[in-house]
């Protein structure tokens, strides 16, 4: 995984293409791109109450969740989702500021610790 600048200079028409095919091109602000030039494992890390996959587990404690994300990490995920808003059939969904209030302080701790994106 590779994180390029878009910009391309004046003289961009004698430039051969450098960037790989779209579907392998994450658009990023600021004129960047996450290119995926490798497979890359995802991890995915869900921080809310009602999560059907863990039960909640890491809507508890940040330090818990901040441990999953960094044996995620250890065990070969290339990048984790931090997912604050269940996907479970019939799960109310939440409001910005609530999905805010769950995913941030993990991903604040994560910051901290390790790189991963």
């Amino acid at each position: 995984m590779l994180i390029k600048n878009n910009a391309k200079s004046s003289n961009s028409d004698d430039e051969e293409d450098e960037y790989p095919p779209a579907h392998r091109v994450l658009p990023l602000p600021r004129g960047r791109m996450l290119v995926f030039n490798e497979t890359i494992i995802q991890g995915i890390l869900n921080v809310t109450p009602d999560s059907f996959s863990d039960g909640g587990k890491f809507s508890k404690s940040v330090e818990d969740a901040l441990a999953q994300a960094l044996q995620m990490e250890k065990d070969g995920a290339g990048i984790i989702d931090i997912g604050g808003e269940s996907t479970r059939p019939g799960a109310e969904a939440v409001g910005i500021e609530e999905e805010l209030r769950r995913v941030l302080p993990i991903i604040e701790r994560i910051r901290e610790e390790s790189d991963i994106p």
